[in-house]
């Protein structure tokens, strides 16, 4: 080893052996007496502020000047009140809980302990549908989930009495409980730890002052992952380029101990692969030429010269048009919505259309079978908290200028809460589209010309789940319809290979490729393909609790001979759902139906129960074997819609302790009870998938690939809601001045 090589490893042992000391000294001790809170304006002040992919920066990020600055701060989190019985926890309920923990018997036994959730314990679903405004808040309480040496307990915190209660303790069940921001970066440094693995990369050609290395889900396939956290690493070399992703150190995998991030294990099934280049994998404005001669598009803005329709009252209940809904940010979910509401303009009442409504779990299996990427089945929701990976979203760019923004407020792992600020933008949204129209043909001889624009409400965010950046939005339209939007954006997460070009790729003597598992994208990387599976939950209460799931079968009927010129019609056969296993549903293009919730106590003028459908769009379904370790684990995706009757302790589809669990507390495993769901409390479970093959477009970084589906009134109105709907007129938009540019 040349002298310098040799005192650059040196050197990076020494600070990486400082910085794990350092951090986990916030991991085994209890909670601290202080109660400061950590502001996390800016991202680089520390890395409890960080998401997975910002974890690893080594240096200080640099904004250009030109980039747009966050609005300043609505308010003071310090001095937050309370006004809703689902108002998330306050900064000073947090160092509460963390003084009252400090002092409990289960954390004063020297035991090393960290907390990995500490979130509101929402009151009883009745008790919130029963307060009003203005009556006293039921009592205010905490979750916790604390690990103490190796047990996993779940304890409630009441922030009246001071009583801590321990609700399990040890959990029995398999699984852990998602990682803490503190685990997470000090994974990243746990590699270089090890001379072993130090001698692997520098053999592998690669600088260590230019890797970062990758904390990823184990999952659990029964061998390592028994009895222990454990956690794999791979790396990347970030030389010449911030894309490190596209540069992959292939086949080293690093297995970790999460609790004492010790090194386990290495293999190297890769030291014949070369890393891939840095050409052509710069992504960011700044470094990119101008050379190309596309044609620019010039500014858009919406502009409300009357100010935004919508207010939010008390922080977080949100108010627009005919809707009014409680909004709050989440750790594990990332945005809950919670007594969503419409107004019914010909009855003049506010009617319940859902309870809740969030991300449950998302499920990203990758498709290749081989040691170095066969455990990559990650829950982002449950192993690394969608909420956790928010990032403050970027005014204009994230969102319109006329947006409003939401700030989470978080924890550590030692109970000291944290802001994440801009985490949730609101803005309202005009494409061009129309809300309905009309216009009577000049046959008729009627002059009709009757257009309405629709105007709709979004609520955002955006969580970048290491390498992958989702776009999460709920679109609130004046008909009654909730959209449900998944966007995909980011940069794919690549293997590399000795290939080239295509014509390199070695055939059997039939003529047949062999499998590279996914798409040569560029010089000596493999795009992998993957899927994605977002798991919404969806506690609808359509005019109050007590509804029934309907199907909707359409079916080809005959006529009978003579009847009609027809020989054969569609007609929607109707049919209540008694129990779980029948709304176990698979969607088919070739087996139609619609999907209603209905309240059957009440109907409309002519006598239809009044309801709400899912409207499915652009999904995909699991095509891996339901025996497959990964598969059992996320067996809530075998069918994109379930229905269970309303329980407090079913929110995750992937169970509660996600991280390495074995699959025996998932959705499919309540569903198969095969409990009633007629006429009584009920969930609807709608899983949106998305199949990738990923193509060259999607170097070196994505563009954004969306799907949807709607909750759609039916039989909800007695007529068109949005019949008395104003259409614009010129008096009531800016007048613009319009600098035209010749071609």
């Amino acid at each position: 080893m040349e002298p310098k090589t040799f005192f650059r490893l040196i050197f990076l042992i020494v600070t990486a052996g400082f910085i794990i000391s350092f951090t986990s000294t916030n991991f085994p001790h209890a909670p601290s007496s202080t109660t400061g809170l950590l502001d996390c304006t800016d991202s680089s002040s520390s890395p409890l502020c960080a998401s997975r992919n910002f974890l690893f920066n080594k240096q200080k990020p640099q904004f250009s000047k030109q980039d747009p600055k966050p609005k300043p701060k609505n308010h003071d989190h310090l001095s937050d009140t309370l006004n809703h019985p689902l108002d998330p926890l306050t900064v000073m309920e947090f160092n509460k809980v963390r003084s009252l923990l400090s002092s409990d018997a289960l954390f004063s036994t020297g035991a090393p302990h960290a907390f990995h959730s500490i979130v509101l314990e929402e009151p009883e679903k009745n008790l919130v549908r029963a307060w009003e405004k203005g009556n006293p808040l039921p009592p205010r309480k905490a979750s916790v989930i604390a690990r103490v040496g190796p047990d996993t307990h779940v304890l409630t915190v009441d922030l009246s009495s001071g009583r801590v209660d321990i609700v399990d303790s040890p959990v029995p069940v398999s699984g852990y409980p998602m990682m803490t921001l503190e685990e997470m970066n000090e994974v990243t440094f746990a590699p270089f730890s090890s001379a072993d693995v130090n001698r692997t990369i520098v053999s592998r050609g690669v600088n260590l002052t230019d890797v970062y290395c990758f904390p990823l889900s184990s999952g659990w396939y029964g061998r390592k992952e028994e009895n222990k956290r454990v956690i794999k690493s791979q790396c990347y070399s970030s030389q010449g380029t911030a894309n490190f992703y596209m540069r992959p150190i292939e086949g080293l995998t690093i297995l970790i101990d999460l609790d004492t991030k010790q090194v386990i294990e290495i293999v190297d099934t890769g030291p014949n692969i070369p890393i891939p280049g840095s050409a052509n994998t710069e992504y960011r404005f700044k470094n990119l030429g101008t050379t190309d001669k596309t044609r620019g598009l010039n500014p858009i803005s919406i502009e409300q010269p009357r100010g935004p329709s919508f207010v939010i009252e008390d922080n977080h209940l949100v108010k627009w048009a005919n809707w009014e809904f409680h909004l709050k940010p989440d750790p594990r979910a990332g945005v809950v919505l919670s007594q969503v509401r419409v107004h019914d303009p010909d009855t003049q009442e506010t009617r319940e259309v859902m309870y809740q409504g969030f991300v449950s779990e998302l499920f990203v299996p990758y498709m290749d079978p081989s040691d170095a990427w066969y455990f990559k089945t990650y829950m982002d929701a449950g192993e690394y908290g969608f909420g956790l990976q928010a990032m403050p979203l970027v005014p204009l760019n994230d969102c319109p200028r006329n947006a409003a923004y939401m700030d989470g407020v978080f924890t550590t792992a030692d109970g000291t809460p944290f802001v994440r600020e801009n985490m949730i933008c609101i803005f309202e949204r005009y494409a061009g589209d129309i809300g309905w129209r009309h216009s009577e043909s000049p046959i008729s001889g009627l002059p009709i010309k009757e257009v309405r624009p629709k105007v709709t409400l979004v609520v955002r965010m955006a969580a970048s789940v290491g390498n992958y950046d989702y776009i999460i939005d709920y679109e609130f339209q004046t008909d009654g319809l909730i959209k449900a939007k998944v966007g995909l954006s980011g940069i794919l997460m690549v293997k590399g290979t000795s290939y080239q070009n295509k014509n390199q790729v070695n055939k059997d003597k039939e003529g047949n490729e062999e499998e590279l598992h996914g798409t040569l994208l560029a010089e000596n990387i493999i795009g992998v393909i993957h899927d994605h599976y977002v798991t919404f939950y969806l506690d609808l209460d359509v005019d109050g609790p007590d509804n029934s799931f309907l199907k909707v079968n359409l079916k080809r009927q005959m006529t009978e001979p003579g009847e009609s010129p027809r020989k054969s019609y569609m007609k929607a056969v109707k049919n209540i759902v008694k129990t779980e296993k029948d709304a176990q549903i698979k969607l088919s293009l070739y087996d139609p139906s619609e999907f209603h919730v209905v309240n059957s106590a009440k109907t409309t003028r002519v006598g239809n129960p009044t309801g709400y459908k899912i409207v499915p769009r652009a999904t995909a379904a699991s095509l891996l074997d339901h025996d497959d370790p990964p598969q059992k684990r996320a067996a809530f995706t075998n069918n994109q819609i379930w229905v269970t009757p309303y329980n407090k302790t079913e929110k995750w589809a992937a169970g509660l302790f996600t991280y390495q669990s074995h699959g025996d507390d998932t959705l499919a495993v309540w569903s198969d009870r095969d409990r009633d769901i007629e006429n009584t409390d009920i969930v609807v479970w709608y899983t949106l998938g998305f199949h990738h093959v990923p193509c060259q477009e999607d170097f070196p970084i994505m563009p954004t690939v969306s799907s949807s589906f709607d909750l759609k009134p039916a039989n909800f109105f007695e007529r068109n809601p949005i019949l008395r709907a104003a259409p614009n007129f010129e008096h009531d938009l800016p007048v613009c001045e319009v600098k035209y540019v010749s071609a």
